[in-house]
Formats: structure tokens, sequence, C-alpha cells
């Protein structure tokens, strides 16, 4: 049976790219997959049979690496999280709630600074401490303002060899980086709705499109996002300075709360971990600590 890729999905069809990345498929989905309530997402892959030339029908879907509700995909390598410096200001809360919830489904975030030209000097000087802050944890850190001519070449690498999805609050961007990134892509799109036969579609419906040897979902994602998957004794490793650190605490189980000999605790009052990260995670582990509980269907 031939194999592939679902790049996009639209009206209860999926379209799925064959393993030589040669000729689309519209396909359905069996009806065992309704049965059991296991809907095919893009960037699934997939087995299926062809029915004819142009349509077949999905078998059987690979296990996924993860998967997002919003937008609907699976296998996902990186989000990029696009957030302003400026209308909005930047917030380290909610861009920490993002790397949370990112670093939750095993996604490599890539945090994206819009509108740094609209900053004062002092207001710089304190977007520039976060950064650093940020690139010292690990993040790849991209800035960018207003209209900014090398904001293609810097991405490109980025989106290299990925799967790739956009996220962040509205107003900071996100559409506008899409457009920056995708114009030179315009022949592409058009060459798969070609290939479907079904012109253009005004309807919102999710695609994979290649870019720089990697794909990118063309458009936005999540613009928020609750704890509603993670557990609390998780948090801290999506913090990835604690999970560094967390091996040296006394108790293997420390929520780095009151407990003694917590390396966390300590981390943070040397300076090596910044307060304000600390105090996102207690703010985080208080939500899930109060989350009410979860009740099975059954």
């Amino acid at each position: 049976m031939p194999k592939g890729q679902i790049r996009k999905a639209l009206s209860g069809f999926y379209y799925v790219l064959d393993e030589d990345g040669e000729r689309y498929t519209q396909c359905r989905g069996r009806g065992i997959f309704r049965n059991r309530q296991i809907t095919p997402l893009v960037g699934d892959f997939v087995e299926y049979k062809a029915d004819n030339e142009r349509e077949g029908t999905i078998l059987d879907i690979e296990e996924r690496k993860n998967e997002l509700v919003r937008p609907p995909i699976a296998n996902i390598d990186q989000a990029i999280l696009v957030f302003s410096a400026k209308q909005p200001d930047f917030h380290p809360l909610l861009l920490d709630r993002f790397l949370v919830a990112v670093e939750s489904f095993d996604i490599q975030p890539v945090i994206c600074l819009t509108k740094t030209d609209l900053l004062s000097d002092a207001e710089r000087e304190e977007l520039d401490r976060y950064a650093d802050d940020y690139r010292t944890i690990g993040y790849d850190v991209i800035e960018s303002f207003i209209d900014d001519p090398t904001l293609q070449e810097r991405l490109m690498p980025v989106l290299e060899g990925k799967t790739s999805v956009l996220a962040g609050q509205s107003g900071v961007g996100k559409s506008t980086l899409l457009n920056t990134i995708l114009p030179s892509l315009k022949l592409k799109t058009d060459d798969i709705s070609q290939a479907l036969n079904r012109g253009k579609h005004t309807t919102r419906h999710v695609e994979l499109i290649e870019v720089n040897g990697g794909l990118l979902a063309d458009t936005p994602g999540f613009s928020s996002f609750d704890f509603e998957q993670l557990e609390k004794e998780q948090l801290s490793a999506c913090f990835p300075e604690m999970e560094q650190r967390a091996g040296g605490c006394k108790f293997r189980e420390c929520l780095h709360l009151n407990e003694p000999k917590c390396a966390i605790k300590k981390a943070v009052e040397t300076g090596d971990i910044p307060e304000y990260r600390y105090k996102h995670y207690l703010k985080f582990l208080e939500e899930i600590m109060n989350r009410k509980p979860r009740y099975s269907h059954d």
C-alpha cells in the first residue's frame, strides 16, 4: 500500500502527498476512524489506497509525535512564538505560558520579537535583558522591526528541514510574518491548487506548505493556552533551566515549593534562574493544583 503525508484538509477531504513528493491523492478517511473517534490530521503520515488516479481512502495513521487542537495538526517540530515588543506590550508571563505549553507537547520553541523599533531607549534596555535571559536558557530569539528587510533571510535557516507553526497573541504581527515568509511560495500554493483541480478556497483550512526544505502551517496557530493536560509533577520539566538542575534536589518528586535542599530555589537565590521565571512557575503550579478534576466520559 502506498504511504504519504496529509498536507491539507478541507471539507472532509484529506490531500495526501505520496512518499516521492510527486502526486496528491484526494482521500476520505475510513469509517473505522469515526467509530474510534480518530480524526486524520494535517501532518499525519498515513497508509492509503488509491481508488483511481485522483481519489483514495486513508487506511491507517502512523503514531503521532504530537498533535494540536488549534490548528488541528500533527507531528510538529517547532513553534515560532511571535510576541510584539510594543502595541501590545511585551508580556513575559504570557510568553512563559506559551513556552510551557509548547514544551509540554515536545515542540521546540523559537521566540520572535516584533516591532522593536517602537521602543524607547529604557524599554529597549529592558527587552534586551529579557532576550538575554531567554538566550541563556537556550532559546533562539529573533528580533525584528516593522518592514524589516532582513527578516526573511534570518527566518529561512530556522525553518529549514522542520515542520513549523506560528503562534502568538492577537495583534503581534503573525499574519505579517506569514506574508513575509510566504510571498516566494505563491507559486507553490498555486501549484497545489492546480494539482488538486479544486481552484482557490476561501474556507479556512490547514495546509502545510514547503519552505526551505521544511514545512510551515499556512495559518497562525493557537493564541492562548491552558494547562489541561499537564500534571504538577511535569511542570518543571517544561522550564529547561529547572530541568537541568532538578537532579540536584534532595527529593526526587520535589515541586520546588517548600522542600528542603531544593536546587531550584538555590539557583533563584544565586541569580542563576531569573526570579520572574520562578514566580511564573509558581503561578502555573498553583493553577494546575487548583484545576477542577477531569471526569472520564467512559
